[in-house]
């Protein structure tokens, strides 16, 4: 009941982080919109300081490895674009079916992995990953920002 009711959870969220990130894009980008979203996130590492939550370092650094391997998708279709003074984030027609494919891949593995090892320490691998797909993404995103900036200027 607890893995079915956490999927439910996960595609509620990645629905909402697809609606923000579209409508993201109707409205200029700054550094600002690029950086707090993984600060924001990073609180989230509370959560192993309740035990059961806990992973191993191996499995910490895997999941962590998952999610930088799975953040190049991310990456390679997130570009920004110069209009009228001002920098936005270019609309990628595969973001959505990347995006779409990375939560059904981050399902299936949970129901996978759920059967394996505990629903807390399934949480806190699935949380790692989705820090390590965020985190280089947000850190290229806020480079090719500095970069449209800096050529701009």
């Amino acid at each position: 009941m607890l893995v079915v009711a956490s999927t439910i959870i996960a595609i509620v969220m990645a629905s909402v982080a697809l609606f923000i990130r579209m409508r993201a894009a109707r409205k200029p980008a700054t550094i600002k919109k690029i950086i707090l979203p993984p600060l924001f996130m990073s609180t989230g590492f509370l959560m192993f300081l309740y035990p059961p939550a806990r992973v191993n370092l191996d499995e910490a650094v895997e999941a962590l490895l998952v999610g930088a391997l799975f953040s190049l998708l991310l990456i390679r279709t997130s570009s920004f674009e110069k209009r009228s003074d001002e920098i936005y984030l270019r609309r990628s027609k595969a973001f959505v079916f990347i995006l779409v494919g990375l939560l059904l891949l981050r399902i299936v593995m949970k129901l996978i992995l759920g059967q394996h090892i505990s629903i807390e320490e399934t949480s806190g691998l699935f949380f790692i990953l989705a820090f390590g797909m965020i985190a280089p993404w947000r850190i290229a995103m806020y480079y090719k920002f500095k970069k449209l900036q800096t050529v701009t200027e």
